[in-house]
């Protein structure tokens, strides 16, 4: 009995400390993997003293090469100080920067990273899906972002798209405005297939504009936060974007119903509502921006470029291997 009791108690010690390795183990892992997530954000994060204060037109994009927000300077080496953070899409006004950061694994994940005028995280927000489109309003009050969260383009046949809002005044966070009540030829529009994207916010921080599809059909909307409603305005329009004076929107337009440039840049004059074709003719699948009340920004073959919003002139190249433009406004007063 007594070497059958040895021989439990060994085996009991050796349960005991094969235990301790192993949580040894796990936890020794956990802390491996949380200084590694920590070092990784370190490296995703801005370079100190990059920040958004070249002046009131600076251009910044997302440099293709490093996946870095950097400042567009003809001065700098290679035309750019790629020192800003890593993000998919970018998009910065006012005090606020907006950085959508795709995280790695499957099913696909993402970050919002809300950040400060120095390029300092405030705010992240957990999101399912892939970046797509990123947007802050002039005053840097309101954002907007849109996740694919099946498929990855709005060129395929099947994609669904989440398009979230938030209020950094309250808080207040809208992780899906498919909930908004949407009005489609003067009745209301109920349908499980309804998918926003491309917001864009007016001066005023309460009314937006966005694209709504639903019934294989693309429609601008126009939202209002307060009275919590949209309604349809107009069909094929895509990617919308409020010109300064709120006057005009710039738009993606479906030209071609194949998947070989199946779209062109436009401008809608929200009064008139009349439209004209920029003389930007290659395949466009973006968001435009507003330079300057006649000029649109836009990434286009893999670079940045410009064209007139008027229709004249031609296209001219604003920075190559880049994306994202965005404007450094200057900030609301305190």
């Amino acid at each position: 009995m007594s070497a059958l009791t040895d021989a439990t108690t060994r085996t009991r010690v050796w349960i005991i400390v094969l235990a301790l390795l192993l949580l040894g183990g796990g936890a020794t892992a956990y802390t491996l993997r949380a200084a590694s997530g920590r070092a990784a954000a370190a490296d995703r994060a801005a370079d100190p003293g990059f920040v958004l204060d070249g002046g009131a037109g600076a251009l910044y994009a997302r440099d293709s090469a490093t996946g870095r927000v950097a400042r567009v300077d003809p001065a700098a080496p290679g035309g750019r100080a790629a020192r800003g953070p890593a993000c998919d899409r970018f998009h910065a006004a006012g005090n606020t920067a907006l950085c959508l950061q795709r995280r790695p694994g499957v099913p696909a994940r993402s970050y919002a990273l809300v950040l400060d005028r120095e390029l300092r995280e405030v705010r992240r927000i957990g999101l399912p899906g892939i970046p797509s489109r990123a947007r802050v309003s002039a005053s840097g009050s309101m954002l907007a972002w849109t996740m694919f969260t099946t498929g990855d383009s709005y060129a395929r046949s099947s994609f669904s798209t989440r398009t979230s809002l938030l209020d950094l005044r309250t808080g207040y966070l809208v992780k899906n405005i498919e909930q908004i009540p949407l009005t489609l030829g003067g009745r209301r529009h109920h349908a499980p297939d309804v998918n926003y994207w491309g917001v864009t916010f007016a001066a005023d921080d309460n009314r937006f504009y966005a694209t709504v599809s639903t019934g294989g059909r693309t429609h601008l909307v126009e939202g209002d936060m307060t009275a919590w409603s949209a309604r349809a305005l107009r069909e094929n329009v895509e990617c919308p974007s409020l010109s300064p004076d709120g006057t005009r929107i710039a738009f993606k337009k479906r030209v071609s119903p194949g998947p070989r440039a199946p779209w062109r840049l436009y401008v809608l004059d929200l009064a008139t509502g009349r439209e004209h074709p920029v003389a930007e003719d290659r395949a466009f699948d973006d968001q435009a921006l507003w330079l300057d009340p006649r000029t649109l920004a836009y990434g286009q073959g893999g670079g940045v470029w410009s064209v007139p919003a008027d229709g004249t002139g031609s296209p001219r190249l604003l920075a190559s291997r880049a994306s994202s433009p965005s404007l450094a406004t200057r900030p609301s007063p305190s």
